[in-house]
C-alpha cells in the first residue's frame, strides 16, 4: 500500500490502451481504486470496468460516475451483480444525476434530482440485499423484481454505492443513504468543510445506525519537475474547458461569473482545441493551482496531501498532460 491512499480515475481523454495501463500500474503500486468516467457520449463505462476487472487482482473498481436515467435501476444493479462475479468484492457503483445540457439534449432532462437518486438508490440497494422489489415511485418503478438466475443460487452481494455529489442538498443524501461520496474535480480543499458539514447532516438522519462513509474525490494532476508551467498549462486548459462547458462548477471552485462569462464568449459548444487555447490565456496559474495538483512532483503531491488532510481520505488522481510521466511520478511519491 502507499503511504497517502489513493486510486486512479481513467476516461475517454485517455486511449483504452492508457487506461488498461494505468489501472493495471494502480494495482501494481498499491493503489486502492480504479474509477472508470462515464459522462461524454465517448465511451461507455462499463466495458471498461468489466475489462480492467478482469486484468487485475486487488484494485477496487469502481464507476465515476455512471448516471441514473440512462439505466434502468434493475439493469443497473443486474450490472454489478455480474461485475462482482468477474472481481467478487471489488465492485463499487459510483453514480450521480449526470448534467446539463447533455441530459436534455438526449430525451432525459434533470428534475428533481435528489428524490430521483434517493428513489434509484433504494431500488439498487433492495436487489443487492436479494429482496423481492415492489416500489411506486415518481421516477422508479418496480412490481416484484428481483434477481432470478435458474442455474445458480440467488443470494445478496456486497456491491457499496458511493453519490457522485457536489451540491449540499446531494452530500446530506449521501450521508443519508450511501456508502460514500466520490466528488468532482475542480474543488479546492477548502471545500471539504462545507462538505463534511452537510454529509454530517445526512448521517444524523440514517437509521441503520452507520456513523460515517468513504469520501474520495478526483483530482486532476499534471507533473513535470523540467517546466513545471507545462504542467500548469495542462491543468489550466481542463479547468478552462470545463468553466465553458459545466459552469455551475465555477461557484464551488471559487470563479467569479465574470471570468466564465467572458471564457464563453471566446469558447463555444462544443469548444475546439483552438478556442480553449484562447480562452485559457485569461486563467490565472493561482486559480488552477488552487483546485488541481500540479507543477513539480513535489508540489502535485503535495496538494493531493493537503486534500487528504481536509477530509477526503482518498484522493483519485487524474492524468494531464504527459499521463505516464504524471501517474509513475506520484505512485513513486506515495510509496516513498
Amino acid at each position: 500500500m502507499t503511504s497517502l491512499p489513493l486510486g486512479i480515475h481513467v476516461g475517454e481523454r485517455l486511449s483504452l490502451e492508457q487506461t488498461y495501463w494505468q489501472a493495471q500500474v494502480a494495482d501494481e503500486n498499491g493503489f486502492e481504486s480504479v474509477w472508470v468516467a462515464e459522462g461524454r457520449l465517448s465511451r461507455d463505462g462499463i466495458v471498461p470496468a468489466a475489462i480492467i476487472a478482469s486484468r487485475t487482482e486487488n484494485v477496487k473498481i469502481g464507476t465515476g460516475v455512471l448516471n441514473n436515467k440512462s439505466r434502468n435501476a434493475a439493469l443497473m444493479a443486474v450490472t454489478f451483480k455480474t461485475l462482482d462475479e468477474v472481481a467478487p468484492g471489488r465492485a463499487i457503483l459510483g453514480i450521480g444525476a449526470w448534467w446539463e445540457p447533455l441530459a436534455t439534449k438526449v430525451g432525459q432532462p434533470i428534475s428533481k434530482p435528489i428524490k430521483a437518486m434517493r428513489e434509484y438508490i433504494g431500488v439498487c440497494q433492495a436487489l443487492f440485499r436479494n429482496e423481492n422489489v415492489e416500489f411506486e415511485g415518481e421516477f422508479v418503478q418496480m412490481r416484484g423484481v428481483r434477481f432470478d438466475s435458474m442455474y445458480r443460487e440467488n443470494k445478496p452481494v456486497d456491491i457499496p454505492i458511493y453519490i457522485g455529489a457536489v451540491g449540499p442538498k446531494m452530500l446530506e443524501l449521501a450521508g443519508e443513504i450511501s456508502d460514500g461520496v466520490h466528488m468532482d474535480f475542480l474543488l479546492p480543499p477548502s471545500y471539504m468543510e462545507g462538505a463534511l458539514a452537510a454529509i454530517d447532516r445526512g448521517l444524523a438522519k440514517r437509521t441503520d445506525g452507520r456513523t460515517s462513509i468513504d469520501l474520495t474525490q478526483i483530482v486532476s494532476c499534471s507533473v513535470n519537475d523540467d517546466d513545471p508551467q507545462e504542467a500548469i498549462d495542462a491543468c489550466k486548459a481542463f479547468l478552462t474547458l470545463y468553466l465553458c462547458q459545466q459552469p455551475h462548477i465555477a461557484e464551488h471552485c471559487g470563479v467569479e461569473r465574470e471570468l466564465v462569462d467572458r471564457l464563453q464568449e471566446i469558447a463555444g459548444w462544443p469548444a475546439t482545441p483552438e478556442q480553449i487555447k484562447k480562452a485559457m490565456q485569461l486563467v490565472p496559474n493561482e486559480l488552477v493551482q488552487n483546485v488541481t495538483a500540479c507543477g513539480t512532483t513535489d508540489q502535485a503531491f503535495e496538494k493531493l496531501v493537503s486534500y487528504h488532510e481536509a477530509g477526503v481520505r482518498c484522493p483519485i488522481i487524474s492524468t494531464l498532460g504527459d499521463k505516464e510521466r504524471t501517474l509513475t511520478r506520484l505512485a513513486q511519491a506515495a510509496r516513498a
